[in-house]
């Protein structure tokens, strides 16, 4: 039963309050330790929800939010703009594939995915193609938790109470060996009529899932068929953007490319809010035009805040620094040497890493699944060891700050490694 003081006036996400335990009051965080109020310290192994990239604190990333403040804390972005903004959108430009022109600024991850969808959707409609509005999607799929987002995603228990309210969206598996050739069949007919205007899809990873991995050549095969077929493809890297699969972008992998990209969670290392939507030329210029209507009508508040765009510029900064880079790399074959070192453990049911992402799927009665009973007790032991994973049912990740030391990545490992013993009994 929660009763501190915390849950007597905050109701957490992803939560049930009545039975879950008391949340753990952080004080202070440094880097890949958090220190809880009563003195005990957690690695944090899964960079509180993908999002501190740079670990807690960076007092790179912290000095140049200081900075700003002093200079312009937040403007209207409609009729204004500010050179932090400017700076970010020059930097993503030049990092992402050459075909992205143009950056939209949203709040976070779900909002850019919406600003995505409606972009796409409007994009025919401006050029008088009305009949183009279905959208494609993977099983599986997580895009965030707005309306939209929900949309797009896997129908479940997340998302069941509002199924009366989401648009129809067409559902397909993600590629693999077995599936391709059928997939691709199974697409064109689809898009036979040419009524689909978009497909969205998390690259190679699907993150919520439970780190669902698939191959990019298969990926490549797929997207050849949707190109084909006149359909906009949106890349929402909301988790996998910013050197998460061992590239700075999982669509780095990719031959062929996609028309939107979706972007957050890292883009700030963890400091501000921020999302951001990048599209081509092709798209913007739809958009472009004397008539008042074909304007994209979308804004929030706080879009392209100043003090949000000085820290994702500093997060750009970091990452593409030497030392980051080689840092993901580092990690990424840390990873591989630990998931070949337990592989065949009786316990494992499948191990998936790309890059920096590490997943472990146990092999439990039960069948995989967010709600698969091993989750708390596989959580509580992680916790009571000083390690903060939060295991996804029976799938324990790990997608740790790059500025992970050796030492952590060990205890991390040592910890997994114990917990198959001691969760198996």
């Amino acid at each position: 039963m929660l009763n501190n003081e915390a849950t007597k006036y905050i109701w957490h996400p992803f939560t049930q309050m009545k039975t879950a335990a008391p949340p753990v009051q952080i004080s202070r965080a440094k880097d890949c330790t958090l220190y809880a109020e009563d003195g005990t310290e957690y690695i944090d192994a899964i960079a509180s929800w993908w999002v501190n990239i740079h670990g807690h604190c960076n007092e790179f990333i912290a000095g140049k939010i200081a900075a700003q403040a002093q200079t312009l804390e937040h403007v209207i972005f409609a009729g204004f703009t500010h050179t932090p903004a400017i700076d970010l959108a020059k930097t993503l430009i030049s990092i992402l594939p050459d075909h992205f022109a143009k950056v939209f600024f949203s709040d976070d991850g779900s909002t850019c995915v919406e600003v995505a969808l409606k972009m796409a959707i409007q994009y025919w409609h401006n050029q008088g193609i009305n009949h183009k509005t279905k959208i494609i999607a993977f099983e599986n799929a997580y895009h965030g938790d707005t309306f939209g987002a929900m949309s797009v995603a896997e129908r479940n228990a997340f998302n069941a109470a509002f199924n009366n309210y989401l648009f129809e969206v067409i559902h397909i598996p993600i590629p693999t060996n077995e599936n391709i050739a059928a997939l691709k069949l199974q697409v064109a007919a689809i898009a036979a009529n040419d009524d689909v205007a978009a497909f969205i899809f998390e690259p190679l990873v699907q993150g919520a899932a439970g780190m669902l991995m698939y191959e990019p050549a298969h990926m490549d095969e797929l997207l050849t068929i949707i190109k084909a077929k006149n359909i906009l493809c949106i890349a929402d890297e909301v988790m996998t953007g910013f050197g998460r699969t061992g590239k700075n972008f999982a669509i780095e992998y990719l031959k062929q490319q996609p028309d939107i990209i979706c972007l957050s969670k890292g883009i700030t290392g963890g400091f501000m809010p921020l999302g951001v939507t990048v599209c081509t030329q092709q798209i913007f210029v739809a958009f472009y035009a004397d008539d008042t209507a074909k304007t994209f009508f979308h804004g929030h508040s706080y879009t392209a805040n100043p003090l949000a765009c000085a820290a994702a510029n500093a997060s750009m900064e970091l990452l593409i620094a030497d030392k980051c880079q080689q840092q993901i790399q580092h990690i990424s074959t840390r990873h591989a040497a630990f998931a070949r070192n337990i592989e065949k453990h009786i316990f494992i049911k499948e191990i998936r890493q790309r890059g920096t992402i590490l997943a472990i799927e146990l092999n439990t009665a039960e069948n995989s699944s967010y709600f698969n009973s091993i989750q708390t007790a596989a959580y509580q032991y992680f916790m009571s060891n000083g390690l903060f994973l939060r295991p996804l049912g029976n799938i324990v990740y790990v997608m740790p700050p790059y500025c992970i030391t050796d030492d952590e990545l060990h205890k991390v490992y040592e910890v997994i490694k114990t917990s198959l013993d001691y969760l198996s009994q």
